[in-house]
């Protein structure tokens, strides 16, 4: 419909991935091309703004399939927590999935580092099992006294980049929450 109306439109999503690797996915569900191309998703816009900092390295908080998300930048991925510049969270790692107090733990004496969010979903449900995402992990460190960049609905930084080229257009969002 908004097609047919001519209204300019954005598919955004909190996936953790550059939008590419969504677009993919989505068309392989179906998706045509006109649609593809009007995706966006919270992982592309972290890594936008990763383009755009000066730093030496991170670390990653998440899974090893979230590793498309900063292909770009992999020679300053660090494997030691100690050595970042700041964290990167994309997820849970495979073997913590559901242990909260492992990352109470873990994140406890680094909550002087920064850390980006690049799905600030609490949980997913996928059929009837219900998953932590990110946002579970950045609301602990928050907790912790960490300082936390969100990319992803409902935070303002992801609208902002999405619509950056309406050009001061009134934007209305339709989501499923």
């Amino acid at each position: 419909k908004l097609e047919k109306n001519k209204k300019q439109y954005v598919l955004l999503t909190n996936a953790p991935r550059p939008n590419l690797t969504v677009i993919k996915y989505l068309k392989k569900m179906g998706l045509d091309e006109k649609k593809a191309k009007q995706v966006y998703t919270s992982g592309q816009a972290a890594l936008d703004q990763l383009k755009n900092m000066n730093f030496t390295s991170f670390f990653h908080i998440g899974p090893p399939i979230d590793f498309d998300l900063f292909k770009k930048f992999e020679s300053q991925k660090t494997e030691k927590i100690d050595s970042s510049d700041f964290l990167l969270c994309t997820g849970l790692f495979d073997d913590h999935k559901t242990n909260l107090k492992f990352y109470e733990k873990f994140l406890l004496d680094h909550t002087k580092k920064k850390m980006i969010c690049t799905n600030p979903d609490l949980v997913v449900d996928r059929g009837n099992v219900r998953e932590f995402c990110a946002g579970t992990i950045a609301k602990i460190f928050e907790k912790l006294g960490g300082e936390v960049k969100y990319f992803g609905k409902p935070y303002p930084e992801v609208y902002k980049k999405a619509f950056n080229n309406l050009g001061g257009k009134k934007v209305i969002c339709i989501g499923d929450n």
